[in-house]
């Protein structure tokens, strides 16, 4: 039996963006709304991302790279990608993804971490209760570069 992904729309994403900054400062406004409505979009699509954790790696990786808003992208990739762990039940590592992920989205906006790093990264969180001897290295090989 197949277990159904939820997904929200740009309007809920926009909703938490402009939250976000309303509550730790920022500019508001979009630079490249269209970014953040063909992510949506595409996370849905089975052929892209068969597994929620191929959905959620690509959910944060775009709206951290792809800066759909003004301000705030790390901040709001972070939070949307929190919130879509929740939405699909995975509320027990939700505390934890915030705190692993804080500082792995500056990385990841900074260029130091790959997109195939941080599917390991989200795959760790989500099925494991803390990061590999292996993965840690590869996490500071990473940054320190």
């Amino acid at each position: 039996m197949e277990t159904s992904i939820f997904y929200f729309d740009t309007k809920h994403a926009v909703e938490v963006h402009d939250w976000i900054i309303d509550n730790s400062g920022g500019l508001h406004g979009y630079r490249e709304i269209g970014f953040l409505d063909s992510t949506l979009e595409h996370i849905q699509n089975n052929d892209y991302y068969p597994s929620f954790e191929e959905k959620l790696k690509h959910l944060v990786y775009a709206v951290n790279k792809f800066h759909p808003f003004t301000d705030g992208n790390k901040r709001s990739s972070l939070v949307l990608g929190a919130y879509f762990l929740q939405l699909n039940g995975y509320g027990y590592c939700v505390n934890r993804f915030v705190q692993e992920m804080e500082e792995i989205v500056v990385w990841l906006a900074e260029g130091k971490i790959t997109d195939t790093l941080l599917l390991e990264i989200i795959h760790s969180i989500i099925q494991e209760d803390e990061f590999s001897e292996s993965l840690k290295l590869k996490i500071i090989e990473s940054v320190s570069h």
